[in-house]
């Protein structure tokens, strides 16, 4: 059985540990961590109340905060599926800025004026169906998010989210390997996939796994990129290696477009 690890473990077990371990190296930029929480709902009345909360009670919270590019978005599945999902994308610089947010969250007036219809919502009209918290730790090598330099509007965007699992723990760090100092990193910025984060799952209910998001104009230049990084004679040589097989047991793709008012 895979293990899994809670959220307040996990957390207590990051603020243990040395602060070489969660990269300290001069001249480079410190790793940042990453909240990214799920919402699941079913209809627009649901859709509806997360939109106005994030919308004009969260976002603007944590901007107050200096929390900036925030993002949010929906998933392009939800047009047809029952169960729709909402993702909401934090950088935080610390894992202490990440558990004290919602304590200043609790003593911000304006956030709890504007967010009252989600925050007072009753148990017979929840504004969504669950909502589930990933805890991410950025790669080494690429250590801090990056905005994306699209032109398209907002609404013909394609966010792509990928996670990998791993077979073991060990096995794990070897896909992360592969990314760092194998360069799948650099072979992606080569075919310029506007990548927004390379991380991993430091606590999460599919672990071990990591997580990245890659950014497109629209769903055909995706398929061009992708096309391209198929054919590309560097991803041919890397994914070649013996040190590199098999360390990937399970992949989901999420298709996501971003909200009107996501900071990117």
């Amino acid at each position: 059985m895979k293990k899994r690890i809670s959220l307040l473990s996990c957390c207590i077990l990051l603020t243990l540990m040395p602060a070489s371990l969660l990269w300290s190296q001069a001249g480079k930029s410190a790793r940042e961590f990453y909240q990214l929480t799920v919402y699941y709902y079913n209809n627009e009345g649901q859709e509806k109340v997360l939109d106005n909360y994030l919308q004009n009670a969260f976002l603007p919270a944590l901007h107050r905060m200096s929390i900036a590019n925030v993002g949010v978005f929906k998933a392009l599945a939800n047009d047809t599926s029952a169960s729709k999902l909402l993702y909401v994308y934090m950088p935080v610089t610390s894992l202490d800025m990440a558990t004290t947010i919602y304590t200043k969250l609790n003593d911000d007036k304006d956030y709890q004026s504007a967010g009252a219809e989600y925050i007072n919502a009753a148990h017979t009209a929840p504004p969504y169906t669950r909502m589930e918290t990933i805890l991410l730790q950025a790669f080494s090598l690429a250590p801090q998010m990056q905005l994306p330099q699209l032109k398209a509007e907002k609404k013909d965007r394609v966010y792509e989210l990928r996670s990998y699992e791993s077979a073991t723990e060990k096995i794990f760090q070897n896909k992360v390997h592969m990314f760092n100092e194998g360069d799948e990193i650099g072979l992606f910025k080569r075919l310029n996939f506007n990548a927004v984060f390379y991380s991993e799952v430091i606590a999460g209910n599919k672990m071990p796994n990591l997580v990245y998001m890659t950014s497109f104009e629209n769903m055909a230049d995706r398929d061009a990129h992708w096309k391209a990084f198929g054919s590309d004679p560097a991803w041919k040589k890397l994914s070649a290696m013996p040190e590199y097989k098999n360390n990937v047991s399970h992949i989901d793709i999420i298709f996501l477009r971003p909200a009107d008012y996501s900071d990117f």
